[in-house]
């Protein structure tokens, strides 16, 4: 995308806004929910199933939830997080959601229009963020009912429909659009600016004064919404900015894509910032020879344009298929369902313990176990060993392998042509142990595996080994905020922070939330909402004063 030149000034005397939130799928959307005045309360007409929380949220069942003690009420809670305030919130959402059951939520929701607080929400496309991006027809890793977000039930908006007993998973279809939907039902649209990109986020130096910010003020105070109205925030300016000029503020600045494909920068300053961009921007690279070639991707949505392109069919040579996650597993289960031969490639072995596939329920999952299946039973070794046993007559692409040998020693140069072995899927062979070695311009893959490499022909190459967040609009692309500091941010090094407040221990007014701090999944990241959210709030009232409603008449 273009950024904005370092010296550009948009505008002359940028509005202040209390958060800003960068990112506008399901993290930023949950926040903006809580931000907008509405609170969680216990449910008095409920009964939790852990009866240590149940008694804790009888305590205090006057008080809203982002009003307690949250580490008080996390405490002694398990669960799939690593964020006390995420397996609490989840906990709260879903009751002993681990253990099979579908309790239902032990919540109530009130709005509070005098406790909201302005924020506004910049994403690069419509509300809902990378599940824009997916392919449509795969169903999601979480049932359905743990995708949906405070307030509104996903059954309802999908009609109460499901798959059958034991599968409610959804597609990824289904949960952009009830992302969308989300927004325009709860009436938080003045806080989202859609097709926004954000090309800077920095601390403005401590006292750095800008003339006339009575000016900046009084112009938000104007664009208040009439509901909520109370004392106005920021009242003479410096009070707004503190005593020490702008130097609690940060400045967002980035631009707009409206119509005609024009870019109209802006330059916004907040008192916090909110990272909820998830970790999805820049795919993960092999570095090895070829991978800019024009065969090779790194998304399963570049696999399904090229079958719909017909581009592939069961007549191409396979494609490469590289790493052991979902992803691949989910590239695997499209080129099968079209018949087009595969060739899969990772570094662990098949009963390595950390494969995720090991992590699935069979009933929930029975697809992904059928391509771990095939990880397991039909390896290249496996494929060579059948077809030496097996004669001349049962020749295939592996016994085809050990006939076509290169001049050069261990290099084995392969024609694709007939089926590998028997299995789920015969024309899919996987090499465990196994790495890209280099990518050549004649579509031929080399392969190293232990003490040997093997050269293929292929048609495509889809290398999907995770994906990592692009911070480049924070100093030095956020590094510093990891909790390795000498290392990038990714999902091995999120970024660093307070365990209940969710901002980032390095960066006081700076908070993350989601993929960033290692909350991968829509169930648990909607943890992060109720920390940050509980955590400002608190600030304000420590402060004797809340916050009036903002409009997004900013950019």
């Amino acid at each position: 995308m273009p950024l904005l030149e370092e010296t550009t000034l948009p505008q002359e005397h940028p509005p202040i806004v209390p958060v800003i939130i960068i990112g506008n799928g399901p993290s930023g959307i949950c926040l903006s929910y809580l931000l907008s005045g509405n609170k969680p309360y216990f449910d008095p007409t409920t009964v939790h199933p852990n009866p240590i929380l149940y008694r804790k949220l009888q305590e205090t069942k006057h008080l809203a939830i982002t009003e307690q003690d949250l580490e008080y009420l996390s405490e002694g809670l398990e669960g799939r997080s690593s964020n006390p305030v995420a397996v609490l919130f989840d906990a709260l959402l879903h009751p002993n959601a681990d253990f099979g059951y579908e309790y239902p939520p032990v919540l109530q929701w009130r709005k509070e229009k005098q406790q909201l607080i302005p924020h506004l929400v910049l994403g690069r496309a419509t509300p809902g963020g990378a599940w824009h991006a997916m392919e449509g027809s795969m169903l999601t890793i979480s049932l359905g009912i743990w995708m949906e977000l405070p307030g509104v039930n996903y059954r309802d908006m999908l009609g109460g429909k499901r798959r059958d007993i034991t599968s409610d998973r959804a597609t990824p279809e289904e949960i952009s659009s009830y992302y969308r939907n989300y927004v325009k039902l709860k009436g938080l649209q003045k806080s989202f600016v859609d097709n926004t990109y954000v090309t800077s986020v920095q601390r403005l130096c401590r006292g750095h004064k800008i003339e006339n910010i009575e000016r900046v003020d009084a112009r938000i105070r104007d664009e208040m919404a009439d509901d909520g109205r109370n004392e106005s925030y920021g009242g003479n300016g410096e009070e707004c900015v503190g005593d020490e000029g702008l130097g609690s503020l940060w400045e967002v600045r980035g631009y707009q894509q409206v119509q005609n494909n024009t870019h109209v920068p802006f330059s916004l300053f907040a008192e916090n910032v909110v990272l909820a961009t998830g970790a999805s921007d820049s795919p993960v690279r092999l570095t090895v020879e070829g991978e800019d070639l024009p065969f090779v991707f790194h998304s399963v949505s570049d696999l399904g344009l090229a079958i719909s392109l017909q581009k592939l069919d069961k007549n191409s040579d396979p494609i490469l298929v590289v790493g052991a996650g979902l992803s691949a597993a989910d590239a695997v289960l499209c080129a099968c369902s079209r018949n087009i031969r595969v060739l899969h490639v990772f570094r662990k072995r098949v009963d390595d313990a950390d494969l995720i596939f090991k992590q699935l329920p069979k009933t929930l999952y029975p697809e992904y176990h059928n391509v771990y299946n095939m990880m397991c039973s039909q390896t290249y070794a496996n494929v060579v060993s059948s077809c030496s046993s097996s004669g001349a007559q049962s020749m295939s692409i592996a016994s085809s392998v050990c006939a076509k040998m290169c001049s050069k020693p261990q290099l084995a140069a392969v024609n694709m042509a007939g089926n590998a072995s028997v299995g789920l899927f015969p024309d899919y062979t996987s090499f465990p142990e196994h790495c890209v070695g280099s990518l050549q311009s004649d579509r031929r893959c080399l392969l190293q595996g232990n003490n040997s490499l093997k050269a293929f022909k292929i048609s495509m190459a889809l290398v999907l080994i995770g994906t990592n967040p692009n911070l480049f609009f924070l100093k030095d692309q956020g590094q510093y905020l990891g909790q390795d500091p000498t290392k990038p941010i990714s999902c091995k090094n999120p970024i660093d922070i307070h365990p209940y407040t969710f901002e980032c221990t390095n960066e006081p007014g700076l908070f993350a939330m989601g993929p960033l701090v290692g909350d991968n999944f829509v169930r648990f990241l909607k943890g992060g909402a109720l920390g940050i959210a509980s955590c400002l709030l608190k600030r304000l009232k420590k402060k004797g004063k809340l916050i009036n409603n903002v409009g997004n008449n900013f950019i």
